[in-house]
């Protein structure tokens, strides 16, 4: 069922990127969703009309999380649920930036257990079923063998590697893509060591990326060192490091604790 599963998230992501390429410096009707929760176009929820009435055609039995989906209940009571960012990284979609991704998961019991993150701009699908390894294009891919914190290439924001959020100097390098899914697959194929995100991660963004890292042989985790599962009530997890499991350990022993962080570390994230 997992490969059917992935066979059937590959074609959708495709055809999400089909729906972006139409809209992409295109002048897109945009606008603020307010409260904080950043810009929303017109091709994210042409995308997401298109992902949900497709998805839910062929697994009319799933449950539906979608950041562009009013949320409900009705998704804790399946075995399974589809969560899916239309577009991730909607502000470089707007900028006319090419690194915004779509990211596409089936979660089963709190746990990804197939994913597919779609870059459709750089031609890019990286893609994963759990127990069934990670690839990028049909290439099988593996996260760094990176272990130690001293020039580590992390994704992140500036202000996550401030000193203030650190017990000691870190050393690790800033790297930046606006968009979470597209990070997880840059550190699960290796080009990049680390992801790190201080803020609360709304689940449609990593979910995806979070098994694809896994299956390229790295760990993810919540910044306290915590399991990520998925599909909760409030659909959010409390920050994320993934890379290769040394690094990994090293980067979440190397935080402040949570409560000693300044507080701008832990905004919701706008358009992650």
């Amino acid at each position: 069922m997992r490969e059917a599963d992935l066979k059937l998230l590959l074609a959708a992501g495709e055809a999400a990127g089909e729906i972006a390429k139409r809209y992409f410096k295109a002048n897109p009707e945009s606008w603020d969703k307010g409260d904080g929760q950043g810009p929303v176009t017109e091709a994210d929820l042409a995308i997401n009309r298109m992902l949900k009435a497709e998805l839910l055609a062929a697994r009319p039995a799933y449950g539906w999380l979608s950041e562009e989906s009013e949320d409900g209940a009705e998704r804790l009571t399946t075995g399974r649920v589809f969560i899916v960012d239309p577009i991730d990284g909607t502000r470089a979609f707007i900028n006319g930036e090419k690194t915004f991704s779509h990211a596409l998961a089936v979660v089963e019991n709190g746990a990804v257990v197939a994913a597919v993150v779609h870059v459709p701009m750089l031609a890019r699908t990286y893609a994963a079923t759990l127990g069934g390894g990670a690839h990028c294009n049909g290439a099988a891919i593996s996260v760094s063998t990176k272990s130690e914190m001293a020039g580590a290439t992390v994704l992140t924001r500036k202000p996550d590697l401030s000193p203030a959020h650190w017990l000691a100097p870190h050393g690790l390098k800033h790297h930046f893509r606006p968009s979470l899914a597209y990070r997880l697959g840059l550190v699960a194929e290796g080009r990049f060591d680390a992801m790190l995100t201080l803020r609360p991660a709304w689940e449609w963004d990593v979910a995806a990326g979070d098994l694809i890292v896994r299956e390229a042989g790295g760990m993810v985790s919540t910044t306290a060192g915590g399991p990520t599962r998925y599909n909760n009530r409030v659909p959010k997890l409390a920050g994320m490091v993934a890379g290769p499991a040394k690094l990994a350990k090293n980067i979440i022993n190397a935080l402040q604790p949570a409560a000693k962080r300044p507080i701008a570390g832990l905004i919701m994230p706008i358009g992650d």
